[in-house]
């Protein structure tokens, strides 16, 4: 019996659910990056960034490529780039009526507060 494709999707969510793989796959989705180039932009220590980089590999989010010493990592698929766009357009909706909803609650709470 086959895995339901809405379980599938509940796995590929929880393989974006960490900061620093999050902020991997928005590097790469400007260019192709060396691990060491990646470690001072990511802000995690080198063994972690490896385990990080290890989680997007297996789900097939990342590839390398090796010159010489130096690993390099880009994107398996353009669609990585599109869906942490989709992602920003979103919580940008959400962050500007969070804030229409703050600004609404301050006007009100102002004209609500008593006068000495």
């Amino acid at each position: 019996m086959s895995t339901p494709l809405y379980q599938l999707k509940a796995e590929f969510f929880k393989t974006l659910g960490h900061p620093a793989r999050i902020r991997v796959l928005e590097l790469l989705s400007e260019r192709e990056y060396a691990v060491a180039e990646m470690l001072p932009e990511v802000g995690i220590e080198p063994a972690h960034l490896s385990q990080q980089l290890a989680v997007l590999r297996r789900a097939n989010l990342v590839v390398t490529r090796k010159e010489g010493s130096t690993v390099y990592y880009s994107l398996t698929s353009p669609h990585v780039a599109e869906l942490l766009r989709v992602a920003r357009t979103i919580l940008s909706g959400v962050l500007a009526g969070q804030a229409e909803l703050l600004a609404d609650l301050k006007a009100a709470q102002g004209k609500t507060k008593p006068t000495a």
